[in-house]
């Protein structure tokens, strides 16, 4: 059986937090660490794989050269090997990009059960996991609070609110975990020496046959946007040099005038 657990390297947590390990620094300079959530993600992976005789555990991510240290952490945690997407064309990559990117890497890679957390701490859209297995074409059950994977099918229990409810889905499925699926388990000297010598495969966009023009950054580096007329009948431009920063003075500029 194969498990994908997608990982993703996010801001480092506070001073003090008990997942502030492992860090390294991202494109603008800030600390970085694997996401707490995809935390839960690998060792919901690792359970499956102690009570299996047969369980490959891969762990893929994307981002810039800094985020293989998120793929190293999820080695410590148990993953078998490493998958790093990594290509600067992948820079700005909003979330439709970011599924096809990783649908891409999962299909290379095979699969039997997908892996993740529901959602991560830097943007908490919780819409890779459904994206992801809409593009590989298998079922999707998401915000697990418990999870059971059998021979040929993977059971989860969810909370919607009226108790705990189960859902099931023939394999392979997607499943995106929760925190209450149970605190990950602590690493040991061991297992952080084992992963040193544990295989990290970097592959491009050509490795995984995507056309750049359909992920990244689209069109020019420097993006002008167009928002609501000024009294007096002038317009205000909004100016930025990616779309993240546009968006948010966009947002604060629609906050100021009560529209949002």
């Amino acid at each position: 059986m194969r498990i994908v657990v997608l990982v993703k390297q996010v801001p480092s947590a506070p001073a003090g937090a008990s997942f502030a390990a492992d860090l390294t620094v991202d494109r603008t300079g800030a600390r970085a660490q694997l996401d707490q959530a995809d935390e839960y993600a690998m060792d919901q992976a690792l359970g499956v794989a102690r009570r299996r005789r047969d369980v490959q555990i891969a762990a893929v991510t994307m981002g810039p050269a800094g985020a293989v240290a998120a793929l190293r952490r999820a080695l410590v945690l148990g993953a078998d090997e490493g998958v790093h997407v990594l290509d600067e064309r992948l820079h700005g990559s909003d979330a439709l990009g970011t599924s096809r990117v990783l649908a891409a890497a999962v299909e290379r890679l095979g699969f039997d059960v997908v892996l993740c957390g529901c959602g991560s701490s830097d943007a908490g859209m919780s819409a890779v996991p459904a994206m992801v297995a809409e593009r590989l074409g298998v079922p999707a059950l998401c915000f697990a609070d418990t999870l059971t994977v059998r021979e040929r099918k993977v059971e989860i229990g969810r909370d919607d609110g009226d108790g705990l409810q189960s859902y099931a889905a023939a394999l392979p499925a997607v499943v995106s975990v929760t925190a209450r699926c149970g605190e990950p388990r602590s690493r040991t000297y061991v297992a952080t020496a084992d992963a040193r010598q544990k295989l990290i495969r970097t592959w491009s966009l050509g490795d995984l046959g995507i056309d750049p023009a359909r992920v990244g950054l689209r069109g020019a580096a420097t993006v002008v946007r167009r928002v609501m007329p000024r009294a007096g009948g002038r317009t205000r431009l909004v100016r930025a040099d990616d779309p993240t920063t546009a968006a948010v003075r966009l947002a604060d500029f629609l906050a100021e005038r009560q529209f949002l």
